[in-house]
């Protein structure tokens, strides 16, 4: 059947929710939220699609579609808390792996999902090489870092490649629409995340404030100080995270201007 003949094709060619008719299309909204997709853009090209090939076998799919709404619901609101992980130097990665990229950036977004899941995160979005998630509270982002980290450092990888996460943790209270949340909040955790080295969590005073006492055992924060960022309008005053199985010992934060 052609590549049409499915409402999702994984990065490696794997092709899923098979929608060439009436039975299939049903059985594809039935199964859709049990899917592991790769990002939420893929999420959303097969939405599209198996939503086309409904219409066309005149199949109704309001159960379908409140399950999706539901989902948007199920975020949470108020004080939150963003994780934001990225990979460092991905380009000399994709250069050494070529076509093995993809499948290295599957199973790191596999873990990174599990550790948030696990948490009781829940994963936002994901483009390009980073994963984006919220949690309601403080301490549960903390520990899905820190097990990030270690599922990284976990291996193994192909051809002996070290992947490397830089995770920048913020909060606040972003507004929640029908496409996502909207708020200064995210674009801080993303720069926390960016101004980050591999293997390196770097979170705000924002965050440290909203941690319960006492931290998991070993862990510990380092004040770096306070920063400038583009594009945000306060200094933002930062911490890493230590514990005793990662490295500690980092170069100064990249595109952070310190605060005078």
């Amino acid at each position: 059947m052609p590549d049409s003949a499915f409402a999702y094709i994984d990065a490696r060619g794997r092709r899923r929710l098979p929608i060439h008719d009436a039975s299939h299309v049903r059985n594809a909204l039935a199964r859709f939220s049990q899917v592991v997709f790769e990002d939420e853009e893929a999420r959303d090209r097969a939405r599209s699609r198996l939503l086309r090939a409904a219409k066309k076998h005149g199949i109704m799919p309001i159960g379908f579609i409140s399950a999706q709404l539901d989902a948007k619901r199920k975020l949470p609101t108020g004080q939150v808390t963003f994780l934001l992980a990225d990979i460092e130097g991905s380009t000399e990665l994709l250069k050494r792996l070529d076509d093995g990229y993809a499948g290295l950036l599957s199973d790191v977004r596999r873990r990174v999902r599990e550790c948030v899941r696990r948490a009781g995160g829940r994963e936002t979005s994901a483009r390009g090489d980073d994963v984006v998630a919220v949690f309601q509270e403080a301490p549960a982002a903390l520990n899905a870092a820190l097990a990030i980290q270690r599922a990284m450092d976990a291996g193994p990888w192909p051809d002996g490649a070290a992947v490397r996460l830089r995770i920048g943790l913020h909060r606040g209270r972003p507004a929640l629409t029908d496409t996502g949340y909207v708020g200064i909040s995210i674009h801080a955790a993303a720069r926390i995340c960016f101004a980050a080295h591999g293997r390196q969590t770097v979170l705000s005073s924002a965050v440290r404030s909203a941690l319960i006492e006492p931290l998991p055992d070993g862990v510990s924060l380092t004040r770096l100080g306070a920063f400038r960022f583009r594009g945000l309008p306060e200094p933002v005053e930062l911490f890493q995270v230590e514990a005793p199985d990662l490295p500690t010992e980092f170069p100064p934060l990249r595109s952070a201007v310190p605060a005078t």
